[in-house]
């Protein structure tokens, strides 16, 4: 049925009555989005010769994501969330500012709610066998290179076997295992005392690694660890490393590295004095420069759903 019709009066009225375009109530900015959308979405039927069976696939697929609670998971899996960075760098750049640790997804697996503790914070609660215990620290700096007290650094990442709190299947893990947050103090310094995390897989029959089966691809990410920092005056950052010497570090199916975000891994001993599991352990150096607001505002909060719990 390869047939074009998009362009007839009758579909672009169609999409103009769909999108209320015309109308004197509603939304015009999420009339203009609805329509644009839309309009794409004919015109690759016509172009592309979509048949209503895989029209009806494409929105039973839909209701399994739903279902799954995996449109972030697949926001990320598809590029879309890595897009949004790369726009915002791109405004960065235009507007001038330079410096600062690069920013990178979130992802979906963010909660809301942990203990803000001074300078260090062991975020290790539940036992895993399988972790070697790791020390993550680091100095906050400002655009003037000066340390900044006061920020907050928000830290959460993966067990052993790949699942983060909250969000484990096995029920395993307490609400806020591995996930925590430091102040700064007058010296810009955090530290996080932990366990190594592993990569993590999509779950392998939900809707994204669905997907991504169809498209040939895998649904892994390497071995990572997620940051939030705030502080007054300076703009919000959203980033990660990965685990140096991770296989999958150039091959993240959500596209989060960034070569500045690979910090070394160092051999240490000592742990016992600090209370880790052993007293061999890893250490790793994660210094995050911030930068100032732009006009006084914040123009890199994101405003979207996130879990929320109470530690």
């Amino acid at each position: 049925m390869s047939v074009q019709v998009f362009q007839t009066k009758e579909v672009q009225d169609l999409l103009k009555a769909a999108a209320n375009l015309d109308g004197s109530s509603g939304n015009a900015r999420f009339q203009r989005i609805v329509h644009r959308l839309l309009g794409d979405l004919f015109k690759a039927i016509d172009d592309l010769d979509i048949s209503p069976d895989e029209v009806w696939a494409g929105i039973n697929y839909l209701n399994k994501l739903g279902q799954d609670g995996e449109a972030a998971l697949l926001a990320a899996g598809l590029g879309l969330e890595k897009y949004l960075d790369v726009r915002m760098d791109a405004a960065d750049r235009a507007a001038g500012i330079d410096g600062g640790t690069p920013r990178t997804i979130e992802g979906p697996l963010y909660v809301a709610g942990a203990t803000v503790r001074d300078g260090v914070n062991k975020i290790d609660i539940n036992a895993d066998p399988e972790a070697g215990p790791l020390v993550i620290h680091g100095t906050v700096t400002g655009s003037d290179g000066k340390p900044v007290a006061g920020a907050v650094v928000e830290c959460w990442h993966a067990n052993s076997k790949g699942f983060y709190s909250h969000f484990d299947p096995t029920g395993a893990q307490t609400q806020f295992n591995l996930r925590g947050a430091v102040r700064t103090g007058v010296d810009g310094k955090y530290e996080f005392r932990t366990l190594m995390p592993v990569g993590y897989g999509c779950p392998p029959q939900g809707a994204t690694q669905q997907l991504l089966n169809g498209l040939g691809r895998h649904g892994n990410r390497p071995a990572h660890v997620h940051f939030f920092v705030t502080s007054d005056g300076h703009r919000k950052l959203t980033t990660q490393f990965n685990v140096e010497g991770d296989p999958l570090i150039w091959d993240d199916f959500a596209y989060a590295t960034r070569e500045e975000l690979i910090p070394h891994v160092i051999e240490k001993s000592g742990g016992a004095e600090l209370g880790l599991k052993d007293d061999a352990y890893k250490s790793i150096e994660f210094n995050i420069a911030l930068t100032s607001l732009v006009n006084g505002k914040d123009n890199q909060i994101v405003n979207r759903l996130r879990t929320e719990a109470t530690a």
